[in-house]
């Protein structure tokens, strides 16, 4: 059972760090989309939102870098945890005022046609499963192939997992 659960922290880890990755892959190399993204939500100031805009991208694939790793994979699942929560609260406050806006969490960004739908709901419920991964992840060790256990970065209730051992130590 615990090589299971060593599996289901990996495929954790991977889901929301290749997410992130991407996510800030596609933003880095369009920062004004990303900053007229940020703006869309109306939720801070012209100067937060443009320094949010180009900051984001950045951390957002440095995240997903260390998760992909496990390398410090519970305070990166911290990070993109908290992530997806100001993401949820952008997401509803948006729909809550009646915004028509493109989320930009994967490029884009901006205002939509009033014949498209934001899709709001489908961008809540992936990122409530972002941060369920996120919740997985800073609950158990950082399972199978993740540097902190390489390393020795793991918590001390689950200091006798092994890099490519289970939560108990122990081999396939």
């Amino acid at each position: 059972m615990g090589t299971a659960l060593s599996w289901v922290t990996t495929v954790a880890r991977l889901v929301l760090g290749v997410s992130l990755f991407v996510a800030g892959a596609i933003k880095i190399g369009a920062p004004a989309v990303s900053v007229q993204a940020v703006k869309a939500y109306q939720l801070l100031p012209d100067t937060a939102a443009t320094f949010v805009g180009h900051g984001l991208p950045i951390v957002e694939m440095i995240v997903g870098v260390l998760l992909v790793l496990g390398l410090l994979a519970r305070p990166s699942a911290v990070v993109g945890g908290l992530l997806m929560v100001a993401f949820i609260i952008g997401i509803s406050s948006a729909w809550a005022r009646g915004l028509r806006i493109d989320c930009g969490c994967f490029g884009g960004g901006g205002t939509v046609g009033a014949d498209q739908d934001p899709g709001y709901i489908w961008e809540l419920l992936r990122d409530a499963g972002y941060l369920l991964c996120a919740a997985w992840i800073i609950y158990k060790p950082p399972g199978r192939l993740a540097m902190d256990s390489a390393l020795g970065l793991t918590g001390s209730r689950d200091a006798d997992a092994s890099f490519v051992g289970d939560e108990d130590g122990e081999t396939d």
